[in-house]
């Protein structure tokens, strides 16, 4: 039996481990499946160009039950940073359902372009990306005192056709713009997106599993965990061959797992 099977808290990343694109991974959500009455199970994703529910009705569609809850996005602690250093009025470069997530939890915060009254720069994976934003945002940077806030650091999204230009790849343009670099990155590899269940369980139980060796993988380095990276997405084994720091375990995907416990049951 392979050793994950002691773990109890799985976290996955979502598009390239659990789907790529709308392509489900049939191994990964094979293991789900079997597992989810067992163990503990949360899906953690930086991509925020969809709100939650977004990803809560993708994965009931895909037949795993999950609740609201176990879905962790970088929204949760940009808001909770916004509201601890009262941030209220902002410029956001997001489509709208990023604004309408900031909106919905923080009601009373406006969007300004206005130098002498925006207090940040919100960025986070914008798929309806206009040349204004862009010249807007860039402008507003140009004050020190107006805050820089990114949402995940992710270069590229993953796609059935290739990867994609993510926020990483507009941060570089924007440092390159304006000299500036985001006065706080809040997705992975930020420990701040596991803080609430380290409080909850052992680091020996939890697991990362997911396909990036700069986000997932150093996640969980950062947080002391195991790690298993999967070559279902952006990774491959040549990127791991040259990566000094190992993940815990390489796989396809965890359908090799679920193989090796139905073999070991037929033996």
């Amino acid at each position: 039996m392979h050793p994950i099977i002691q773990k109890k808290c799985f976290i996955f990343d979502l598009d390239g481990t659990v789907y790529l694109g709308d392509q489900p991974i049939a191994g990964t959500i094979s293991f789900i499946r079997t597992w989810w009455n067992k163990k503990d199970f949360y899906f953690l994703t930086n991509n925020t160009s969809k709100n939650l529910d977004a990803y809560l009705h993708k994965l009931n569609a895909l037949g795993i039950p999950a609740s609201i809850d176990q879905i962790l996005s970088p929204l949760l602690p940009l808001v909770d940073y916004m509201q601890a250093h009262a941030i209220s009025r902002v410029y956001p470069v997001g489509n709208q359902a990023f604004t309408g997530y900031i909106k919905k939890h923080m009601p009373t915060c406006t969007v300004t372009d206005d130098s002498s009254l925006c207090q940040a720069v919100l960025l986070a994976y914008d798929t309806e990306l206009t040349y204004e934003k862009l010249r807007t945002s860039c402008l507003l940077l140009q004050h020190k005192h107006i805050a820089f806030l990114a949402t995940h650091p992710d270069k590229t999204c993953p796609s059935p056709q290739g990867p994609l230009p993510d926020t990483g790849s507009f941060l570089a343009l924007y440092e390159a713009a304006t000299g500036r670099k985001p006065d706080v990155v809040f997705g992975k590899p930020n420990t701040i997106m596991l803080a609430r269940l380290l409080n909850i369980y052992d680091r020996e139980s939890m697991v990362m599993i997911g396909d990036r060796l700069y986000t997932d993988m150093v996640l969980a380095k950062n947080a002391g965990i195991d790690s298993i990276l999967v070559l279902s997405g952006e990774s491959t084994q040549e990127d791991v061959d040259g990566c000094p720091d190992k993940p815990t375990w390489v796989l396809p995907d965890l359908g090799e797992i679920e193989e090796d416990r139905t073999e070991g049951k037929n033996q």
